[in-house]
């Protein structure tokens, strides 16, 4: 039974659309949904690129229920619990380099502007109280608090919100389809785009700079991947100038590129970064932000009564998710699950890039197991494409996520080769008839 639809605001959706023909899914176990009627659907997206160890995990709901039973809340402002401290100890055993230092948010979300404050304070706290400006990127997507649209790049998330944060520029997205269509990996042209910082930190003075924020894969605008050498060209440029390098590795983040993050896929380090969706494995909200020691050191001084940071939330560190974070890490390892997404992930990007052809795609574009299929958009009508393909997917048993008229694609983990041809051989016929 469909229960009333009217009281619920939906998030990014249009609700008088989805309200007049909704898909609702009623429960969900390994790489599968199933709606009211059992009808099983093959999850092509992680849920919403936070469930990579599939859906079910008795494990964590075991964990869950078992924190909920001792201690259900406890405050981390002036006290603790042991959750948060065994957490965030187990976290430094997989955080590259010395990101060791580490603060608990909720989400995503809270997790950039968390990211953007601290790079602001630890400026200020180091006597360079001028650095306060952030640099994001065109098409970058950061949640959607204040500082996280500000600093994002996609017209639609912030063209309602009025004047956002002052002091913000934007570098360009690296997306060009003359050069760099069909790139299965790092495409080769673009590099040359990071340049842009150069001339940026030119124009503003770099002792204004406080830092800048960059998915390493930009997964919400539709799957950017890096060209070769352009992060590494970014970390350079912030380097020479005292710049603080944020990854926001949201979706990136715990085994989506066969690697713990994006961070060691790319040999790159930044000196912040974000973490939310499969740190739970989307069971329960949480976000973290990994900051390097040096970063936290910082703050560390004063008066040892003294708050170094006042920045928080009531939830940072919550019981309930620190036990199911816990839960998610000890199934990552034991079961090897980011070993094993590096392992099928060629099978992965051959089978995707195998559309290649279907009059309606212009582009495909895959690094580890994530894929953007680009559609051409219907004159007039730009999305209709794309929407039409996650309707007629899902009444053909599969779930997919689109954005404008590109499909972004980043299954749970635990795929295998089966999932993935009938993963395929859905899409190709349903794009077929677009």
């Amino acid at each position: 039974m469909t229960p009333d639809l009217n009281a619920f605001w939906m998030p990014f959706t249009a609700n008088r659309q989805f309200k007049a023909n909704p898909r609702i899914l009623a429960s969900a176990q390994g790489m599968y949904y199933q709606d009211q009627n059992a009808r099983e659907i093959l999850d092509g997206t992680a849920g919403l690129w936070c469930v990579n160890a599939g859906h079910g995990r008795k494990t964590i709901a075991t964990a869950v229920q078992q924190q909920l039973e001792t201690l259900d809340y406890a405050p981390t402002f002036q006290m603790g619990h042991p959750g948060p401290f065994e957490l965030a100890q187990r976290l430094t055993h997989i955080t590259p380099a010395d990101l060791n230092a580490i603060f608990f948010t909720n989400s995503g979300s809270e997790a950039v502007d968390s990211a953007l404050k601290i790079a602001i304070a630890y400026h200020r706290a180091k006597g360079d109280a001028s650095r306060t400006r952030l640099i994001g990127r065109e098409r970058g997507y950061h949640g959607t608090g204040f500082g996280g649209i500000s600093v994002g790049g996609i017209a639609s998330n912030r063209k309602a919100f009025g004047p956002l944060l002052s002091g913000v520029d934007h570098l360009p997205h690296t997306h060009n389809l003359e050069h760099n269509a069909y790139s299965k990996g790092q495409p080769e042209w673009g590099a040359h785009l990071a340049d842009d910082l150069e001339r940026i930190v030119t124009l503003h003075d770099p002792s204004t700079i406080a830092a800048v924020i960059v998915e390493p894969v930009a997964g919400s605008t539709g799957v950017l991947i890096p060209p070769k050498g352009y992060l590494e060209k970014l970390r350079s440029i912030c380097d020479r100038y005292g710049i603080l390098l944020i990854f926001d590795e949201v979706i990136t983040g715990f085994g989506r590129l066969g690697t713990a993050f994006a961070a060691d896929y790319f040999n790159v380090v930044p000196d912040l970064m974000c973490v939310a969706k499969g740190i739970t494995n989307g069971c329960v909200p949480m976000g973290a932000v990994f900051a390097k020691e040096s970063i936290y050191n910082t703050f560390m001084q004063g008066p040892e009564t003294a708050i170094e940071l006042f920045h928080g939330y009531t939830y940072s560190g919550h019981p309930i998710a620190c036990a199911a974070a816990l839960a998610t890490l000890e199934i990552y390892q034991n079961e090897q699950l980011f070993e094993k997404a590096a392992a099928i992930a060629p099978y992965w990007q051959d089978a995707i890039q195998s559309l290649k052809g279907i009059s309606s795609i212009i582009d495909i574009r895959t690094i580890g197991l994530i894929a953007g299929i680009e559609l051409a958009s219907i004159p007039g009508s730009p999305g209709a494409r794309a929407y039409q393909a996650l309707v007629t997917c899902f009444e053909q048993d599969l779930l997919i996520r689109t954005t404008g008229d590109i499909i972004a694609l980043s299954p749970p983990l635990i795929i295998e080769k089966p999932h993935i041809d009938r993963l395929v051989d859905r899409l190709a016929t349903v794009l077929a008839t677009l």
